[in-house]
């Protein structure tokens, strides 16, 4: 994958986490900066996702940990615990903001 084809992925992801935010009742703030999409959840703490450009991996971190996710089959994945990032994040934003959030990415 080229590094204009994985910024086209994050860039589509972090569309859809930002559509699924603004279509759920939980009060959860948005903001994009820098190639991070930092979700600040009133219920507690924040979610954030960074690009990592150099490694084609979407980062995430929130309470429960840090996660990395590669891309592939279609979606995004994370090897080490064998999960992808839809099932994850909508358990994550359960957790820290009280409602569990599904993504259509």
């Amino acid at each position: 994958m080229t590094e204009n084809e994985f910024n086209d992925l994050v860039d589509e992801t972090f569309a859809c986490i930002e559509n699924a935010i603004d279509n759920c009742d939980a009060d959860i703030d948005s903001e994009l900066s820098g190639g991070v999409l930092t979700l600040n959840c009133e219920a507690g703490g924040a979610i954030i996702f960074s690009r990592q450009a150099a490694s084609r991996e979407l980062w995430l971190a929130a309470r429960s940990g840090g996660f990395h996710f590669v891309y592939q089959d279609g979606h995004w994945y994370c090897p080490k615990l064998q999960r992808d990032l839809v099932s994850m994040f909508t358990e994550i934003s359960g957790e820290q903001a009280g409602e569990a959030i599904t993504l259509d990415c």
